[in-house]
């Protein structure tokens, strides 16, 4: 493996692994933009320019843009969080400046007023329909709530009030500001030529011009703890009852995001964990996760339940009680161990492909400008003892989180 990295005189980086015994090569567009970065009022315009950037350039029809993709064989698509937009492709080494330069030109897009009106329309069925079907917005309504007064708070979605009200005007205004050179990096992993790498994004992306702005906004970083409270969402026609409970955890750049991580794995992986043997194997649950998520200045842990209606207000009590429990030192070495080899077995299955390294590489180099290598993860992993779980949970208790629940329950018994 061999690292490079070099920044064009415009102020956009471009950093890649190179893997010679890879017969892929994966790479990807990271603009340090997304739902944190936007006001109430255009809430949404960074997923919506991610969905617009495919419906053509000055140089490409959406049937053109989607027909060479298809040629090249690439494995193309895109995504939006609240602090990140992504357009990524896996494929043939001997293809890739091709498609270096098709991606880079989706990164300005033409944005036609008749591409931008349908794409709106599909961005509303999507916000309709992320609405009226299972777990029904549960995780942006609780989210909410939780980062309430925070840009964490704001919906990927946005409302059907904010992406009804953009304008084209509004849309390029914002790819201007936030699509410039010093708020992109380009990223290459598997077998490449870096030279060659470079070169094509001197050609693609060398004229782009700075703004200026983009550094601005939507990163005054700020540490919050989350709102707490009981909030129930009544859905009559739903057939089970999805509850949520979000609590704090370690941020991205956390020491301790590691050790979170693994504290999610022993006690709410979805299978072998604390959660799955006391919920879902016995039948009382469909499902019980916990899991993480990070950003740069804050962390959640977020449980994940949901079981047929009579049943719901038994799975809370259980999981609350293996809440009560671990935070008692209750957790042991053996399940320790056996999560460390799970996560240990992800992370080279995911890591072997130059797709993987993709987002493991961009995902660190955005929050940290750092590369790390997969050993070092691994290591990382090994070294976590049960004292730093505890200590953990005891920095970041689970027994008290914000409590959503959606679904057909008309009166939901706490105690």
């Amino acid at each position: 493996m061999q690292f490079r990295k070099t920044q064009l005189d415009n102020g956009l980086e471009v950093i890649a692994e190179i893997n010679e015994a890879a017969y892929s090569v994966s790479f990807g567009f990271f603009v340090k933009t997304g739902s944190r970065n936007e006001t109430p009022e255009i809430a949404g315009v960074s997923h919506f320019l991610e969905h617009i950037a495919f419906k053509g350039t000055e140089h490409h029809s959406s049937e053109e843009v989607n027909r060479r993709l298809d040629e090249l064989g690439a494995d193309a698509n895109a995504f939006t969080t609240e602090e990140q937009t992504v357009f990524f492709a896996s494929l043939l080494p001997e293809l890739l400046n091709e498609a270096v330069e098709l991606l880079g030109d989706l990164l300005r897009p033409a944005l036609r007023h008749d591409d931008f009106e349908m794409e709106k329309q599909v961005i509303l069925e999507e916000i309709r329909m992320y609405d009226d079907q299972p777990p029904f917005g549960a995780d942006d309504k609780s989210r909410e709530l939780f980062f309430a007064g925070h840009p964490l708070a704001n919906s990927v979605l946005g409302t059907l009030d904010s992406v009804s009200g953009l304008s084209v005007d509004r849309i390029r205004q914002y790819l201007e500001e936030q699509y410039c050179p010093e708020n992109i990096v380009l990223i290459g992993a598997g077998r490449l030529n870096f030279d060659q790498f470079v070169h094509k994004a001197e050609q693609v992306c060398g004229h782009w011009k700075s703004s200026g702005v983009a550094a601005k906004r939507g990163l005054e970083l700020r540490r919050v703890c989350g709102h707490r409270g009981f909030h129930r969402i009544f859905k009559e026609f739903a057939s089970q009852q999805y509850t949520l409970l979000l609590s704090d955890a370690p941020s991205a750049c956390d020491a301790d995001r590691f050790v979170a991580g693994m504290v999610a794995n022993m006690i709410g992986d979805d299978v072998g964990s604390r959660l799955y043997w006391e919920l879902v194997d016995s039948g009382v649950a469909d499902s019980a996760e916990l899991e993480t998520s990070e950003f740069f200045d804050n962390g959640l842990f977020i449980t994940g339940l949901s079981s047929e209606p009579e049943y719901a207000e038994e799975v809370l009590t259980r999981t609350r009680k293996i809440y009560a429990e671990v935070a008692q030192n209750s957790l042991t070495e053996e399940e320790l161990d056996r999560s460390k080899s799970k996560i240990l077995s992800q992370l080279v299955l995911v890591n072997e492909r130059p797709g993987g390294r993709l987002f493991a590489i961009g995902n660190e180099w955005i929050v940290h400008r750092q590369y790390r290598t997969i050993r070092q993860d691994l290591e990382e992993i090994r070294r976590i003892t049960l004292d730093d779980i505890n200590t953990v949970l005891k920095k970041y208790p689970l027994d008290n989180p914000l409590l959503v629940t959606i679904g057909p329950l008309e009166k939901f018994d706490l105690v």
